[in-house]
């Protein structure tokens, strides 16, 4: 048995003190795309909130327990957004350090809610390491989506949600990035529905969490292709792939087309306008219909 630094306790007490802004958020059956897909299909919408992405939960509770008057840390934008929303709630500084190549309407909301943003590098991993070095030399703390415990204690407040809206689930859909919401949900998933097989999606021009994951080993790239920024990673999360063990059951790679097209179906059978890396999913289901037939299936707009 795999001992994991996240404990159940955690989860219950981030979703007792998150916002109520960020919180039980929307969860149904899609039947238009459960028959599409020919599943049940349940989604489960973060989208709908005020940073638009399911990271001010654990942003929310971080903040709310740190001590600190400042901090740092880097994003390809929704991090970095719910880090500034729950900042300015708090009233503390922010320092969000992000690639010259980030979206710019991005960049303009954490600005806009009070954070200093500091454009550097080409991609979020060389904004990241910045970052680090900038924390170290100023003495601010540094916050790494993924590898504070409080990321991952938010992202498995929606486990709870799931798991008490739907009693049974085969299959779990979620997209990896920086691993907060994988191994936040998964550890809730794990405990309370051990059955349930989590899979791990990721865009196939942005590989290196999966390609780590599946190695056993570290695997960095020195370029990264993919229209889905917020899970694009070249540089893999040691502290994650940690946290995945035990955890994770399966993983897939999607091609650029199947997440276009999963954003168009999202659009056109649920009204929603959702970002590549919340559609990732979607497209795995996509690539791999006969995989999911007849099963029940889960997966989170994130």
């Amino acid at each position: 048995m795999i001992e994991h630094r996240l404990s159940i306790r955690q989860v219950e007490e981030a979703h007792a003190v998150i916002s109520p802004a960020f919180i039980h958020t929307p969860q149904y059956i899609c039947e238009p795309l459960s028959g599409f897909f020919d599943c049940e299909l349940m989604i489960k919408v973060e989208t709908i909130n005020p940073i638009r992405s399911f990271k001010g939960r654990g942003a929310d509770y971080l903040v709310s327990k740190s001590t600190e008057s400042e901090l740092i840390c880097a994003s390809a934008g929704n991090f970095g957004q719910a880090m500034a929303y729950a900042c300015r709630k708090a009233k503390k500084k922010l320092i969000v350090y992000a690639s010259v190549n980030a979206n710019p309407l991005k960049i303009d909301r954490m600005r806009w809610l009070g954070a200093d943003v500091i454009l550097f590098g080409e991609d979020f991993d060389a904004a990241k390491e910045e970052a680090r070095k900038i924390s170290t030399q100023r003495g601010i703390r540094f916050i790494e989506d993924g590898v504070e415990i409080e990321t991952l204690a938010g992202a498995g407040t929606i486990a709870l949600e799931l798991k008490k809206a739907f009693s049974s689930i085969d299959i779990l859909l979620v997209a990896l990035g920086n691993g907060a919401l994988i191994n936040g949900v998964a550890r809730i998933m794990k405990e309370k529905s051990p059955f349930t097989k989590i899979i791990a999606v990721q865009a196939k021009g942005a590989p290196a969490m999966v390609d780590s994951w599946r190695a056993g080993k570290l695997i960095s790239y020195e370029h990264i292709d993919t229209i889905a920024d917020g899970i694009g990673v070249r540089l893999p999360v040691e502290q994650a792939l940690q946290d995945m063990k035990g955890l994770v059951d399966g993983a897939r790679l999607v091609e650029e087309k199947s997440i276009l097209q999963a954003m168009k179906l999202l659009h056109e059978h649920t009204g929603l306008i959702v970002e590549p890396s919340g559609a990732v999913g979607i497209a795995a289901l996509l690539e791999n219909k006969s995989d999911f037939r007849s099963q029940q299936v889960a997966t989170i707009l994130c």
